[in-house]
């Protein structure tokens, strides 16, 4: 025992095996060591952060993915972030509200405290001819002000905000009324209920590490545009191409949940048209949206169909 004791001290004083873990679980490159040995580097983030080893990298990694993306293609939005809160504030928070937050969530907050409240959100805008929505990612703090005690959204905390509609999704803090701890969503009145409190939910995420990096992994990947400066939240399909001769014309959609229900079941989406030109497309081939026909048939089969003008709402050059 004694002589199986030394060896695997002298294995873990070996310095180059912990480079490994170091870029494992701390995302800490050759140039990022600051002249400490891969032992101590390890270490030292271990000594902060080591509650949060499951869950750093990967949080760390949609940080800096969205903050590279959006200094290249919204920079304003970046001058909107809050550094990292401290572990003792953390616990502080979770005295006040009484629950226990999830260590994802932590971790993202060690990281970056959320947002001010500005506008444009980090979370996303939709923009409709009367009405407008865009979510701010809450600092912990502005979270535990809006922490619900009430029924129908008893031990929940609202993660996000907008200022011009109100509208929060919520983080689960417990198993409770019919939700399941740490999952994600937006609240819905149930319309039909007796009980005035009675909600429904539009879940969005089964936890904030999967929540959060499903979200950034659309900005990144330019699945949600940047127009105007804001991260629209329309959703793109590959499937949802047409192209006919040197046109080709795609589809985005984008459910509003504060405008839908689920009792009475009503779900309201917006939709987005991109027509372009194909790349080897000659002039003489450009063209004019002149008029549109929509032939729209619903999941029970009811076929309704729309004329019009070429352009509604906004219109935009064809590219």
């Amino acid at each position: 025992c004694s002589l199986v004791n030394r060896r695997l001290n002298q294995l873990s004083n070996h310095d180059p095996l912990w480079k490994r873990p170091c870029r494992k679980y701390w995302l800490v490159s050759d140039d990022k060591k600051k002249n400490r040995s891969w032992k101590a580097t390890f270490m030292a983030h271990y000594f902060d952060m080591g509650r949060y080893i499951h869950h750093y990298a990967k949080l760390k990694a949609a940080w800096d993915s969205l903050k590279e993306y959006l200094s290249e293609n919204c920079p304003r939005m970046i001058s909107s972030l809050k550094a990292g809160v401290p572990e003792e504030d953390l616990d502080a928070v979770e005295e006040r509200v009484g629950c226990k937050l999830p260590d994802d969530y932590r971790c993202s907050l060690r990281i970056h405290n959320g947002q001010k409240l500005v506008v444009p959100g980090l979370m996303g805008s939709m923009a409709l001819s009367n009405h407008y929505r865009s979510e701010d990612l809450l600092d912990v703090d502005t979270a535990a002000g809006g922490f619900q005690r009430r029924t129908g959204l008893n031990q929940c905390l609202p993660i996000t905000f907008c200022i011009h509609t109100g509208l929060s999704q919520y983080l689960a803090l417990a198993d409770a009324e019919g939700r399941n701890c740490n999952e994600i969503f937006y609240q819905c009145p149930d319309q039909t209920a007796h009980n005035p409190a009675a909600l429904d939910m539009f879940i969005t995420g089964t936890s904030f590490s999967q929540w959060f990096t499903t979200y950034v992994e659309r900005v990144v990947s330019c699945d949600y545009p940047i127009i105007r400066d804001q991260i629209f939240r329309y959703e793109h399909e590959q499937d949802c191409v047409a192209t006919t001769d040197e046109l080709s014309v795609s589809v985005s959609t984008s459910f509003l949940p504060e405008l839908s229900s689920i009792h009475p079941p009503h779900f309201f989406f917006t939709y987005r048209i991109k027509l372009q030109m194909t790349k080897d497309a000659l002039p003489e081939k450009a063209c004019q949206l002149d008029t549109r026909y929509w032939r729209i048939t619903n999941a029970k089969g009811h076929v309704e169909e729309v004329k019009g003008p070429g352009v509604v709402g906004e219109g935009l050059k064809l590219a």
